[in-house]
C-alpha cells in the first residue's frame, strides 16, 4: 500500500536504547568524521538531534540534485527542517560484559552520515556499535573538516576553522568509471581507518574529538569486540562495503543495499572470498548488475542475493519515511511496499547474516529464511520481471 503523508523514523525494535554522537578526528581531509550509534543509559529530557544538523547541507543537496540553491534549499529547510532522529544525543555509553561487535556503514552518492539513521539505529538497538561515515571524496552532497587556528594551534580552548567540501560530479572530459573507482578505493580506505581508530579507542588510546561533544570515548575501552566486524552500504556505498571487504582482512562480512556494482574493477571479483548479502530493490538492478553480484555469489557459497519487491532505490534510506507524497511523487523516495515493511525485511535479513557470518548468539537466525528470499514481499536473486505488488 502506498503511503501518502510524511512518516517518522522508526525506533529501534531491539531491546537497547540508542544514543548518538559525531566524532570528527584529524586536521585536514585525511582524517575522519562520522556519527557513532551506540547502546545507551537513556537520559530524562535528552535531546533529539535535528536530522539534517546543518544548514550548508541543503544546500550540498540541491547541489547534488542540480537545483537552485537560493530557491531549493529553503524548500529542503522546510521539508526536513524539524525531523528528529529519536536517539538520545549524547548520552553515556551502555557498557557491557559482552562486548559489542562493530558495523561500518558507508553512504551513497550525495548523501551524508545521517541519511541512513533508521537502518543504524535498529543496528544498535540490537547491539551494534555502528559508525556512519561522513565520505570526504566528494560523494557526499556536502561535507566539512577542521583546521585550527593556525596563530593559536597549541591551546586547547583554540577556535577550529571550518572548511566544506562540496559535491563533485563527473568532468566533462573523464568517463565515470575512471572518476567514480578511486573514489570508491578512498571510501574503502576511509572504512579501514574507521576500524583502525576504534581499535586504539578499544585500548584506551582515544582520539581528540575536535567537535568537542559531551561523550565520552574512552568510555567504550574493552567493549568493542573487535573480532567480530561487518561493513555495510548503500548505493555506492554497498559497492564500497565489498571493496573494503578485500582489502581489509579483520572485515568478516559485508552487506550491499542495493549496492551500484559500475564502479568496482573486474579483477577484483575473483578476491571476493568473504561472505556478502545482497540486499536489493526492485526498481533499481540492471541484469548486468546482478550478474556481478553473482559472480561474487559463485567465488564464495556463503554469498547472498535477495531482492524486495515493491521497493525502489530510496526505500532503504530514512527519505523513505520522511518525504511527503509531493517530494515522494518528484523523487520517488517510496515503492508500493509499506516503508516500514520493506525497513523490517531489511534489518531482519542483515541481522541474520550478521548472526551467521559474526557467530553471535542472538536469536536473528530466526530470520534465516530471508536469506534464501523465502517470505512475503521478498524473492532469491532478482525477479525475471516487475512484481504486481
Amino acid at each position: 500500500m502506498g503511503v501518502s503523508q510524511s512518516l517518522g523514523l522508526p525506533r529501534g525494535q531491539g531491546a537497547l536504547p540508542v544514543g548518538c554522537t559525531d566524532v570528527m578526528v584529524g586536521q585536514n581531509p585525511k582524517g575522519l568524521f562520522f556519527r557513532l550509534f551506540y547502546p545507551c543509559v537513556p537520559q530524562d529530557g535528552a535531546e533529539q538531534p535535528a536530522w539534517i544538523p546543518r544548514y550548508e547541507y541543503y544546500y550540498g543537496l540541491a547541489d547534488y540534485m542540480n537545483m537552485n540553491r537560493k530557491w531549493f534549499a529553503p524548500l529542503l529547510s522546510v521539508t526536513f527542517g524539524s525531523c528528529k532522529i529519536p536517539v538520545n544525543w549524547n548520552a553515556p555509553f551502555r557498557p557491557s560484559s559482552h562486548k559489542y561487535p562493530l558495523i561500518i556503514f558507508s553512504h551513497g552518492l550525495g548523501a551524508i552520515r545521517t541519511v541512513y539513521s533508521a537502518i543504524c539505529i535498529e543496528m544498535a538497538s540490537r547491539g551494534f556499535l555502528v559508525i556512519a561515515l561522513e565520505h570526504r571524496d566528494r560523494s557526499a552532497s556536502a561535507t566539512y573538516f577542521c583546521k585550527l587556528d593556525p596563530e593559536a594551534p597549541d591551546l586547547p580552548g583554540s577556535q577550529a576553522n571550518e572548511e566544506w567540501l562540496s559535491y563533485r560530479g563527473v568532468p566533462k572530459d573523464q568517463k565515470e568509471f575512471h572518476f567514480r573507482n578511486p573514489q570508491l578505493h578512498q571510501r574503502a580506505n576511509e572504512c579501514i581507518r574507521g576500524l583502525k581508530l576504534f581499535r586504539s579507542i578499544d585500548a584506551g588510546k582515544p582520539p581528540v574529538n575536535l567537535l568537542r561533544t559531551d561523550f565520552d570515548l574512552s568510555a567504550l575501552k574493552d567493549n568493542i569486540d573487535l573480532t567480530k566486524v561487518a561493513v555495510m552500504g548503500h548505493s555506492f556505498g554497498g559497492a564500497t562495503s565489498v571493496l573494503a571487504l578485500v582489502k581489509e582482512a579483520q572485515f568478516k562480512c559485508a552487506v550491499a543495499l542495493d549496492a551500484w556494482m559500475f564502479p568496482l574493477e573486474n579483477s577484483l571479483y575473483p578476491k571476493v572470498t568473504k561472505p556478502v548479502l545482497f540486499v536489493n530493490t526492485e526498481s533499481f538492478q540492471t541484469p548486468e548488475s546482478v550478474a556481478k553480484m553473482k559472480r561474487i555469489s559463485a567465488t564464495s557459497n556463503e554469498s547472498k542475493i535477495i531482492t524486495i519487491l515493491g521497493s525502489v532505490h530510496q526505500s532503504q534510506t530514512d527519505f523513505t519515511f520522511l518525504a511527503g507524497n509531493l517530494v515522494n511523487r518528484v523523487f520517488q523516495t517510496r515503492g508500493t511496499i509499506d516503508p516500514y515493511e520493506g525497513h523490517r525485511i531489511t534489518n531482519q535479513a542483515a541481522l541474520a547474516f550478521l548472526q551467521k557470518h559474526l557467530q553471535l548468539k542472538e536469536d536473528f537466525d530466526q530470520w534465516d529464511h530471508l536469506l534464501e528470499g523465502i517470505g512475503d514481499c521478498i524473492v532469491p536473486d532478482s525477479p525475471l520481471q516487475k512484481s504486481s505488488l
